[in-house]
Parts: structure tokens; sequence; C-alpha cells
């Protein structure tokens, strides 16, 4: 039975750091005071700059805990574009977005450090696919890894199967869906001012009173658009997981990405089975020849 992708000490390190250093990048505004005049449209640069080396040192670290090797990086690469080719499909039309459900079943088979860089690789990939670099772009690479992160971090991957497992999961996607709606909306949210005072950012108040108005602003604005997220996700869950599940799993055990590779030069075949010589013509073969 094939099993996710181990996450060592480094690389758990690792995604530590992303997702301190993720929580300050969008909860921080909630602490500035009214002088700050500080917005995440300037510290959205900083933020990507910073979170390009870290999501390599996530892999790197995961390599060097021998979790991550040269076939699960071809993997990560092909997911990674289906998943920035799925987006185009819905995006736009009342949060229709089809790649959350490819995160979520990628996620859970192949481990939560694998769904982490996938997430936010898949959604640089996409923005660049659909013109969708900006402000946002960096935010939205960390919410989206946090989402395929927690789908490795679901519980049974060896008890749970079959139905219950696609339940298991159609319920953490549409969970998730809302979760990163949520997320993403506390970017954008401190950029808007001039709104009505139910609903509006205000600068140095009390974290209380800005996060009641930030969950009016969340029911007022994008409650149908995460519903529509979430729907498409647990209908393509429940209709398409079983069998993709069943794809990724055969992929990865015949990827065999924990096996460890030696090379013996000196064994031998079996009896009845041919074996394959392989030598490497030097230059002193080539003398000894014309000798």
């Amino acid at each position: 039975m094939n099993r996710p992708l181990r996450v060592g000490p480094r690389a758990a390190a690792a995604l530590v750091l992303v997702t301190l250093i993720g929580i300050a990048a969008f909860g921080w505004p909630l602490l500035a005071d009214r002088q700050s005049g500080l917005a995440h449209s300037q510290d959205a640069p900083w933020l990507f700059a910073a979170l390009l080396p870290l999501l390599v040192g996530v892999v790197v670290a995961t390599i060097a805990d021998q979790g991550m090797d040269a076939k699960a990086v071809a993997m990560l690469g092909v997911l990674a574009a289906v998943g920035a080719a799925l987006r185009p499909l819905g995006a736009g039309t009342a949060g229709l977005e089809p790649m959350f459900f490819l995160m979520v079943l990628s996620g859970r088979v192949l481990g939560p450090g694998f769904g982490f860089v996938l997430g936010s690789v898949t959604m640089f990939a996409s923005a660049l696919l659909t013109g969708g670099v900006g402000p946002w772009m960096p935010f939205q690479m960390l919410a989206l890894g946090w989402f395929a992160l927690g789908a490795g971090l679901l519980p049974g991957p060896e008890r749970i199967r079959g139905r219950a497992e696609l339940l298991m999961l159609a319920a953490y996607g549409f969970a998730g869906s809302f979760a990163y709606g949520t997320i993403m909306n506390l970017q954008g949210w401190v950029l808007l001012q001039g709104m009505g005072q139910g609903v509006s950012f205000h600068p140095g108040d009390p974290v209380a009173a800005n996060l009641t108005r930030f969950l009016a602003y969340c029911t007022a604005t994008s409650l149908g658009w995460d519903l529509g997220r979430a729907a498409l996700t647990v209908v393509l869950t429940l209709a398409l997981g079983g069998t993709l599940l069943k794809a990724l799993r055969r992929a990865t055990r015949k990827a065999a990405f924990d096996a460890p590779v030696s090379f013996d030069p000196g064994a031998e075949s079996g009896p009845g089975h041919a074996q394959k010589q392989v030598r490497t013509t030097t230059k002193g073969d080539i003398q000894a020849r014309r000798r």
C-alpha cells in the first residue's frame, strides 16, 4: 500500500516557518495603528520575495529528508500544469473553480508537504496563464497551499477508503473552500475604505470590532461566491474522486517514491532472464584494438 510522501523534520520546520510568515502577512493590518499608512498592496512584493525562496526551501528540505525525488518533482510539475489548466474553465463564473477538487485529492494521496508546494505552484502557474498577476497573487499561493496541505493531514489514509473516504474529502473540500474565500477576503478587505460603517475596516480599532465587521463583510459580499466553489468541489470529488484517487495511488505506487535507489554493478540476473552488460569504450580500449 502506497503512503503519502513523508515530511521530515527539516521540511516540517520549513512549512511551519512559511505558515507563520503567512499568518503575519494576512493578519498584521488588524494590529496596525491609524497612522501606519501601510496596505497589502505595498507588502505583497515583499511577501512574494520571501515566499519563493521559502517554497524552494520546502522542496529542498523534503528532498534532503528523502521524501521527494526526481519522480515526485516530475509529478509535481504535471499536477501543477493540470491544475493551472483547470482554473480558466470556471474562474470568474459564480466562484466555480474546478482546480480545488484536484488539490484535495492530490494532497490526500501525496501528503501535506507535497500538497502545500503543489497548491502554491499551481496558483502561481495559473496566475501567469490567466493574467491574474497582482498584489493578491502571493496571498492566493499561500491560501491554496494551506488548502492542499490540510487535505494531506486528514486522518486514516490506511483505514478509510471507498465511499467513506470520498465523503470525508467532500466535507473537507466544502469547508476548505469557504476557509480559502474567507482568508482571501481578509487580504482584500483591509484595502477597501469608505464602505458602510458596519462592514468597513477601521485601522486602529480593537481586533474584536474589526473581526465583527469582517464577518458581516464576508456574508454580504462573498458568501454566494464561496458557496459556488464549495458546491463544485463536492460534486467533482464525489463524481470523479474515486477514479482519480485510484489513478494517483497507482502512479505513486509505480513510481515508488520511498524506495531507496542503489546500483550494484556486480549483480547477476537469475536463471531464465537475459542479462544485459553495458561497457564503456575508453581511449585505452581503442588503442588496444589498433595494436
